[in-house]
Order: C-alpha cells, then structure tokens, then sequence
C-alpha cells in the first residue's frame, strides 16, 4: 500500500493506493481540483463544502451519462453481431442453394446428354 498526498479545493489530503496507482490518484485528484475550481470561477466564494459538493455531483453526472451511453453501445453491439450471425446464415443458406441448384442443372445435363445419345443411336456421344 502507498500513501500520496493530493491537493482539493486547496487542502492536502493523505490518500493510500494501491502500489502503481499513485499515478493514477494524482490525475483524479488534478481533475477534482480543476473541477472545483471552475464551479468557483462560476459561483464565486459560495463555500468549501458546496464546491466540492457540486464538483462530486458533476462528475456523477458524467458517470451516468457514460455508462448510459457505454449500455445504449452495447445494445448496438450485440445487434449488430445478431445481425453478422443472421447474415453469415442467410450466405451459407444462399451458398447450398447455389450449390443445390447448379447440381440439379448439371443432372438434367447429364440426363439429357443420355437422352441424345440414346436418340442418335449408335452415333458418336456427346459429352
């Protein structure tokens, strides 16, 4: 466990972390800060608490509006990988009835070919 000092709404805070995550912390609490700060540019003096209180409250906002976003993009996902899956089966259907069909055509060949053959007699074969 580490232990970082971070700065908010211009006090020092000790913080413990997980080891490497110091980093991370720091940019957080940077972002905290700024958040704060703008709100104070905003609202003038209207109080510590109130501040943070408000920044809290925008970046819980831009929580929720992400994760709705994060689920509306997964829904889209997983219909477009219904609709991959739907088409690839459409493809193979398509492909064994391509299939099916040039095998009928060559069947009726072949049985035609018989056919003139057989009509000829004892001509030369065709095929």
């Amino acid at each position: 466990m580490s232990h970082i000092n971070v700065t908010i709404n211009g006090r020092q805070y000790r913080m413990a972390c997980e080891e490497g995550q110091q980093g991370r912390l720091l940019k957080l609490a940077e972002d905290l800060e700024s958040r704060v700060g703008e709100l104070r540019g905003k609202f003038g003096e209207i109080g510590d608490a109130r501040l943070t209180v408000m920044a809290a409250l925008t970046v819980c906002d831009e929580l929720l509006d992400s994760s709705q976003r994060i689920r509306a993009l997964e829904d889209e996902l997983e219909t477009l990988r219904n609709v991959r899956v739907a088409a690839a089966d459409r493809a193979k259907a398509t492909q064994a009835a391509v299939a099916n069909a040039l095998h009928s055509a060559a069947e009726r060949i072949e049985k035609t070919t018989q056919m003139l053959n057989r009509t000829i007699g004892g001509g030369v074969a065709i095929g």
